[in-house]
């Protein structure tokens, strides 16, 4: 339980089924109908019983069938991107090395091979070899076609003296945007055409903690924005 951002108060109808000490509305159920909803990760490793809960939720609860696998869920999606980037399409994609764009950056490869443009930017704040690794693994280990993008001078000039973190964010964000927009224009101009679709590998949740869709709430991830 390690968020900084809790519930104040219980919507209505609702009440509550879990606690810590930390976050007063850990779990909470709707009154009447099959409703529930949790402050914290069933997934992770380290969430006790979390595996437990998942299978509690989804076969006890919602009846579903165990019948999914993730080698399904890969083909399913192979045939769909094909389908909607279509026999010609170009696709740009940032890679960073972690796991959410390097799964994404391998499906669109398997898909439709080096039609994909993978670019990692450098920014001069990644850990030590981190963008060497992540070029060695994507590109020799998965076979992608991968860019690096050295603007670490860039970003550490525009950074260069600012303290506050919220201001740091926000450059950070508007300088990828920046170097990433150019080197979009370049494959372009390789490709001799244009770039179709932009592949984003990242967690939902990033999405939900990035900006409002439904009702007020706090933007968490400005960077994203």
């Amino acid at each position: 339980m390690s968020h900084g951002d809790k519930l104040r108060a219980l919507p209505k109808d609702f009440v509550t089924i879990a606690t810590t000490f930390n976050a007063p509305f850990a779990g909470i159920a709707h009154a009447q109908k099959k409703l529930y909803g949790i402050q914290f990760h069933p997934e992770v490793t380290h969430t006790s019983c979390g595996k437990a809960l998942i299978e509690n939720f989804a076969i006890k609860l919602c009846q579903c069938q165990q019948n999914w696998t993730m080698e399904r869920f890969v083909d399913t999606e192979i045939d769909r991107i094909r389908k909607v980037v279509g026999p010609t399409g170009q696709v740009i994609g940032a890679v960073s090395g972690g796991v959410d764009s390097t799964v994404a950056a391998k499906l669109m490869h398997e898909a439709i091979g080096d039609r994909f443009h993978a670019i990692l930017v450098d920014n001069g704040v990644m850990r030590l070899n981190e963008c060497e690794i992540a070029h060695k693994t994507l590109t020799e280990g998965l076979g992608i076609n991968l860019t690096v993008v050295d603007a670490s001078e860039e970003f550490l000039g525009k950074l260069k003296g600012v303290e506050d973190p919220e201001k740091k964010r926000k450059i950070i964000g508007n300088t990828f945007i920046e170097v990433f927009q150019r080197e979009a224009e370049r494959v372009m101009r390789e490709s001799g055409g244009s770039v179709d679709f932009l592949l984003q590998g990242t967690l939902y949740p990033d999405v939900i903690e990035s900006i409002s869709f439904k009702g007020p709430s706090a933007t968490i991830k400005t960077h994203h924005v």
